[in-house]
């Protein structure tokens, strides 16, 4: 298996039946080079309709918010909700340009705080896995990180081709290389040479290799991948984080999680999802709260999702 697997599978994508992903790709590419105030504009204005039009993952969204802080009132959590439509929007563009457009205009308005973890860590030889949630900044931010340090990504496959075509080759414009979330072997390989790897483990995975740990408080299936490649590899865990500040990004990159890993693959993986919580409370409206991320609980099934 490659260390870097770039290829996709090309011949099953020239079908009719594909002939819809590839208008949307097409439409996007054109979206990416828009002039990036305008891009905003209309990606608030794609939120507010997706707010008004997307009732099951509005319905999702609700509850994350409503079981995440319990201590805001209604009006806080309503305004919250808005306000991550309004990022999911803006979000949709940023995706598109950090694939297929030209982030010259955006570099000056970065700011970057703990770099130096990183450069001393790559100094040491020593592979880095880069722990991270899904906020909408993340693709922007990514491709904005990797204009200081050759950086690799994780991913899950799609089913459509066409999709996972295109989220290769977008990617590879920027990344060092992308692993599928099944080449634990080509994973593995990458980080104990002292690649940099850019993971996030906050979405319920459905694998084998799961445990309920808090999140916000509540239990929350999640994927002991961290604990694993940092046992199997040495590598050092990092926090990074991410926002969008009006025009401005800001990426910070914590120190590494001290004394990780341990033997407690579930105290390990408890402390990856308190950091990615604090990550969410300094920017909430930018977390991706559409994920139903409590739908399984350790009694089974949840029933927060179910509508009365």
């Amino acid at each position: 298996m490659s260390d870097t697997p770039t290829s996709a599978t090309r011949p099953s994508l020239w079908q009719p039946r594909h002939l819809p992903t590839f208008a949307w790709l097409a439409l996007a590419m054109l979206g990416a080079r828009l002039p990036w105030m305008l891009q905003r504009a209309i990606g608030r204005g794609i939120g507010w309709l997706t707010l008004h039009l997307a009732g099951t993952r509005r319905h999702a969204a609700e509850v994350n918010i409503r079981l995440c802080f319990p201590e805001q009132d209604e009006a806080w959590r309503r305004q919250l909700l808005r306000d991550s439509f309004d990022a999911l929007g803006v979000g949709i563009f940023e995706f598109a340009r950090a694939w297929w457009g030209s982030i010259d205009a955006i570099r000056p308005r970065v700011e970057i705080q703990g770099l130096e973890h990183l450069q001393a860590l790559q100094a040491q030889g020593r592979g880095v896995l880069l722990v991270s949630g899904h906020f909408m900044t993340l693709e922007m931010c990514g491709r904005l990180l990797c204009d200081h340090v050759p950086l690799a990504g994780m991913y899950r496959r799609y089913r459509n081709p066409v999709m996972e075509w295109a989220v290769k080759h977008g990617r590879l414009r920027y990344a060092s290389a992308m692993f599928a979330n099944e080449d634990i072997r080509a994973t593995v390989r990458h980080l104990k040479k002292g690649g940099l790897l850019w993971y996030a483990p906050d979405q319920d995975m459905r694998g084998k290799d799961s445990v309920f740990v808090p999140f916000f408080g509540v239990p929350a299936s999640t994927i002991t991948a961290t604990h694993q490649f940092a046992r199997l590899t040495g590598c050092a865990v990092v926090p990074f984080f991410h926002r969008r500040e009006g025009g401005r990004y800001l990426l910070t990159i914590a120190p590494p999680l001290p004394d990780f890993p341990t033997e407690d693959a579930v105290a390990d993986t408890a402390r990856v999802n308190a950091a990615i919580e604090q990550m969410v409370r300094e920017a909430p409206a930018q977390y991706l709260w559409i994920h139903r991320r409590f739908k399984r609980q350790p009694q089974g099934r949840s029933r927060f999702y179910q509508r009365d």
